[in-house]
C-alpha cells in the first residue's frame, strides 16, 4: 500500500487504514502484501484481534460474493444471452 495514496486524507485513522488494506490483501491473496500489512498495522495501533477481525470481515464479503457468483454462474446456463439475471450483487444488500 502506498502511504502516498493516502496523505492528507484524515478522514480515518491510520490503523483503519491498515486494518482496512489487511482485509484487502486477504481478498486478493497476497500472502507478501498481508504479512507487510500486518506490521504496520500493528505499528499503526492495531491489536492482532482487529486484524484477525479485519481479516474475518474480509472472508464474510468473499464467501458471500463466492456464493451469488456461483448461483449467477449456474444461472447462465439456463438463460439467453443478453438476458440478466435477478441477482447482481455480493449480498451485501
Amino acid at each position: 500500500m502506498e502511504v502516498e495514496e493516502c496523505e492528507g486524507r484524515t478522514g480515518m485513522e491510520e490503523k483503519i487504514k491498515w486494518l482496512i488494506a489487511a482485509g484487502a490483501a486477504f481478498n486478493a491473496n497476497c500472502q507478501p502484501c498481508l504479512k507487510t500489512i500486518f506490521k504496520k498495522a500493528l505499528e499503526a495501533g492495531a491489536s492482532k484481534k482487529e486484524i484477525a477481525e479485519a481479516i474475518g470481515v474480509a472472508k464474510l464479503v468473499r464467501r458471500n460474493a463466492t456464493t451469488f457468483m456461483d448461483k449467477f454462474a449456474a444461472g447462465m446456463t439456463d438463460m439467453a444471452i443478453g438476458e440478466e439475471s435477478g441477482n447482481t450483487g455480493c449480498g451485501c444488500t
